[in-house]
C-alpha cells in the first residue's frame, strides 16, 4: 500500500517546505515509499524547481540520486482553491500521472492550509472526483489529511466536521496532530500498558498530581498573523497538551491500535473540567510583525484541570505552556503520593516522580528513594533512567515521516477523531468564557510571577 499519489494543497507554505517534502524525501531514501508522484498546488505562480529548492535546504545530507527521483516525480499545478474548475484540471493531471507510473488509484491528499479552507477544498475535491467516498472493500484507497488546528472554537470545528462527513467516511479522514507521532509520545501507552509495574499504580490512590509542561524559548517568529488569531490556549493547549493529557489518562484500550486508542482518548477528554488558571503575554509581543498593537492574545497559560471519572477523581492535572520562556522543554511529571515512613528518623521528604521528557531529549526517568551508603539511615533520591538516543542511536524518524507512514498503512491512532476535536474545543471554550486576566512577563523568564502564585495557591511547585 506504499505506492500512491501525494497531492499537497498549500505546497508553497512553511509546513510543506520544512516538513512535508523533507519527510517524503526520507521515505523515498529509506525505500518505504516506492512508486509515487507528488503534485504540489498553491495560488503562487512558481516552477516546480522553485518549489523543491525551498524544501531542499531543510533536508540534511541530500543524496543527488534520491533528489533527482523526487524532481522527476514532482509537478506543480497553480490552483485557486476557491474556484472549482481548477480541481477538474488537477484531477486530469493526477489521472495522467497515475497512468504514466502505473498506479492503482491510492491517493493521499494533504491540506496544509488554514482551517477556513477545509470545507471548500473538501467540496471541490469530492465533486471533481479527485477523492471519493470509498468503502473498506475497495482495492485502493483515498485518504484526506487535515492539519490541526481544526477550526478556532467548538462551533467552527463542528461545522468543518459536518462538512467533511458529507463527503467522506471517518476511516478516510485524518486530522493530524504531529505531536502524537513523536517516538516518546507514542511510547507512553506502550510503557504503561505493557509493564505491570505501572498500571496498578496509575490512579488516584497512588498519584498525587500530574504536570504537563510545554515551554518554548522562541517567540512567534514570522507567524504573527496566524498566532494572533489563536494564542497559547487555542494553539498549543488545544492542539497538543490536551492530547498528552488524554494519553496519560486513558483506560486500557482493547488493542493498542487506531480506533481503540482514539475511543479511550475521547472518553478522557469528555470528562475534563476546568478549575482554575492564569494567562500571560510576553512584553514585546505586540511589537511582533502582523500582531495588532492592542492585542490581548495569550502567549502563556497555566491551568488546573480535572478528569471526572473513577480513576482520576481528586487528581489535579496542571498544564503550563508559553512562548519566549527561559528554556525549550516538553515534559510530563507524574508525582506519586508519599508512603508512610517506617524509619525512626531521616524520613524521606521527596515523593517518587515519573518523568516523561519528550523534548529536547527523549527520556523516561523514575525517581526513587534509596539508602545512602554507609552506616547511617540517610535517604537520598536516585533516578532510574531510560535514554532513547543512548539505546537506539541519535536518529529517529521525524514526526511527519511517521505521519505519512501511518496514513499509507491506514493506521489512525495518530489521527484525532471528530469527537476528540469537539471535546477539546469545548474545554477551551469553557476556559475562554472565564475571561481570565492576562499578565505580562519578560522574554527569557519562566513566565509571569503570577504563575508561581498560582502554584503556591494550589500547593505545588512547578517541577524543572
Amino acid at each position: 500500500m506504499n505506492n500512491c499519489a501525494i497531492i499537497i494543497f498549500g505546497a508553497t507554505g512553511d509546513l510543506s517546505k520544512k516538513k512535508l517534502i523533507p519527510a517524503i524525501y526520507q521515505l523515498v531514501a529509506s525505500k518505504k515509499l516506492n512508486n509515487f508522484f507528488i503534485v504540489g498546488t498553491a495560488i503562487e505562480d512558481i516552477t516546480v524547481q522553485q518549489l523543491l529548492l525551498q524544501a531542499k535546504e531543510f533536508i540534511p545530507a541530500v543524496d543527488d540520486r534520491i533528489w533527482q527521483k523526487i524532481e522527476e516525480r514532482t509537478v506543480y499545478q497553480q490552483l485557486d482553491i476557491m474556484h472549482e474548475e481548477g480541481f477538474d484540471r488537477l484531477c486530469d493531471v493526477v489521472k495522467q500521472l497515475e497512468k504514466k507510473y502505473n498506479l492503482a488509484g491510492n491517493r493521499l491528499l494533504y491540506l496544509a492550509v488554514a482551517a477556513h479552507f477545509f470545507c471548500p477544498i473538501t467540496h471541490h475535491v469530492a465533486r471533481s472526483g479527485l477523492a471519493k467516498r470509498l468503502s473498506a472493500k475497495e482495492r485502493y484507497w483515498n485518504r484526506i489529511v487535515y492539519e490541526k488546528p481544526f477550526g478556532h472554537n467548538l462551533q467552527t470545528a463542528r461545522e468543518i466536521n459536518k462538512c467533511i462527513d458529507k463527503w467522506f467516511h471517518e476511516s478516510q479522514i485524518y486530522r493530524i496532530d504531529h505531536f502524537l507521532t513523536k517516538e516518546v509520545v507514542s511510547n507512553i501507552a506502550l510503557i504503561r500498558f505493557t509493564n505491570c509495574v505501572f498500571e496498578p499504580l496509575w490512579n488516584n490512590r497512588f498519584i498525587d498530581h500530574i504536570q504537563i509542561i510545554l515551554s518554548e524559548k522562541i517567540g512567534i517568529q514570522d507567524r504573527g498573523g496566524y498566532y494572533d488569531r489563536y494564542g497559547a490556549l487555542c494553539d498549543v493547549v488545544q492542539n497538543h497538551m490536551l492530547e498528552l493529557l488524554a494519553l496519560v489518562g486513558m483506560e486500557a484500550p482493547e488493542k493498542l491500535t487506531g480506533e481503540y486508542v482514539r475511543s479511550e482518548r475521547a472518553k478522557v477528554l469528555e470528562k475534563v473540567r476546568f478549575i482554575d488558571g492564569i494567562l500571560g503575554q510576553y512584553s514585546s509581543y505586540t511589537k511582533e510583525k502582523e500582531v495588532k498593537p492592542n492585542s490581548h492574545t495569550d502567549t502563556f497559560a497555566a491551568l488546573y484541570l480535572t478528569v471526572d471519572n473513577r480513576r482520576w477523581a481528586g487528581v489535579p492535572f496542571y498544564l503550563k505552556t508559553g512562548k519566549c520562556l527561559d528554556k525549550k522543554e516538553t515534559v510530563i511529571h507524574i508525582k506519586f503520593k508519599q508512603v508512610d515512613c517506617l524509619l525512626l528518623r531521616n524520613c524521606p521528604t521527596e515523593s517518587n516522580w515519573l518523568t516523561i521528557k519528550i523534548a529536547p531529549d527523549a527520556t523516561f526517568s523514575l525517581r526513587l528513594n534509596a539508602k545512602k551508603p554507609g552506616l547511617s539511615n540517610d535517604v537520598v533520591p536516585v533516578s532510574m533512567e531510560f535514554c532513547h538516543s543512548c539505546i537506539f542511536g541519535p536518529y529517529t524518524p521525524e514526526a511527519y515521516e511517521v505521519v505519512f507512514e501511518e496514513i499509507m498503512r491506514g493506521e489512525q491512532a495518530t489521527s484525532v477523531r471528530f469527537d476528540e476535536i469537539e471535546y477539546a474545543w469545548r474545554i477551551i471554550d469553557s476556559i475562554k468564557e472565564q475571561d481570565l486576566s492576562i499578565f505580562p512577563y519578560a522574554c527569557g523568564s519562566d513566565g509571569p510571577k503570577e504563575s508561581e502564585l498560582f502554584a503556591k495557591k494550589h500547593g505545588i511547585r512547578w517541577r524543572s
